[in-house]
């Protein structure tokens, strides 16, 4: 669907001052059916990225290649995307029904059809109590709600999203995660970037990750997690009895009742055996697996 080589892309403040690279050699790759996260702190270079795909900015060095499915020229793959900003600009003094029709006849997109998705949209996102309000007595929520319906108002094959959550209660963050996966599943190109692992951890297989203007990690989240954890247990067990701490073991919290221990998988048979030998009573046990931020940044260090 999408394919991001060797992107260089440099800034500069002023005439004088030296340039900067916000993109140093780039590339990831987005097929056809994924839901991928794009992941990074803030300035890492997602919006540049995101900004040069859509040709808003000219990158210094290297390409940027579409499937042939979105069409054979600019506007026709364009016209197969939708796209929804950081920091969208809305006319305030349109009604929100006025500003969908307007994007979606941007988009060449039917007033019937335009009419039916839009009281879809405005019903699933529940904003359809305020389509017939000014766009200046519209909250934080409700302009990224208004947003959303423009980016599908003309049924994309491809969806570039530029931090979609921000600014959403726990609410609406769980309601545009079960939509952007509803979508996925009909067959939907998705790409969103977010500075919130948790969020791309709960709903995408697949994240491109960037640090500094590079690229730290493309690929599965889970071959991220095969590659940089080692799979482990925590053992929690009554404080009466020392196991020995050898290099599988270490003791992570210890009370007057308890103590807690976090052994290897190597070595998961060799604790349980001391354990029952000395007496010991087990209370708790878990699998450590740690979250995908806690990964990234154990791989940024």
């Amino acid at each position: 669907m999408l394919e991001f080589q060797n992107i260089y892309k440099s800034f500069k403040n002023d005439f004088w001052s030296k340039q900067f690279f916000a993109l140093e050699d780039v590339s990831f790759m987005v097929r056809r059916g994924e839901l991928v996260g794009f992941l990074g702190a803030n300035g890492a270079g997602k919006t540049t990225s995101i900004k040069i795909i859509l040709g808003f900015i000219k990158q210094n060095k290297g390409r940027i290649s579409f499937a042939e499915s979105l069409g054979r020229n600019k506007q026709d793959i364009l016209s197969r995307i939708g796209y929804f900003p950081e920091r969208p600009f809305f006319y305030p003094y349109l009604t929100g029904r006025e500003m969908i029709f307007y994007t979606g006849k941007l988009s060449d997109v039917k007033n019937a059809d335009i009419s039916d998705r839009m009281t879809y949209w405005a019903k699933r996102l529940q904003i359809d109590h305020a389509l017939e309000r000014k766009i200046r007595d519209y909250s934080k929520g409700m302009l990224q709600r208004l947003g959303l319906i423009s980016a599908l108002i003309h049924d994309p094959d491809f969806l570039i999203l530029d931090e979609p959550l921000a600014g959403l209660d726990p609410l609406g963050r769980k309601e545009f995660k079960d939509i952007l996966t509803e979508l996925n599943r009909k067959g939907k190109t998705i790409f969103f970037s977010s500075h919130i692992v948790s969020d791309v951890e709960e709903i995408c297989k697949k994240v491109i990750v960037l640090e500094n203007g590079k690229l730290l990690y493309e690929g599965s989240i889970d071959s991220l997690i095969k590659d940089h954890i080692k799979p482990g247990y925590y053992f929690k067990i009554s404080s009466d009895i020392n196991i020995n701490t050898q290099n599988y073991v270490r003791i992570v919290d210890e009370r007057e009742d308890s103590k807690l221990y976090e052994v290897d998988a190597l070595g998961k048979m060799q604790f349980i055996n001391e354990m029952m030998e000395k007496g010991g009573e087990l209370i708790e046990v878990s699998q450590n697996k740690p979250t995908l931020e806690e990964i990234i940044y154990k791989i940024q260090k």
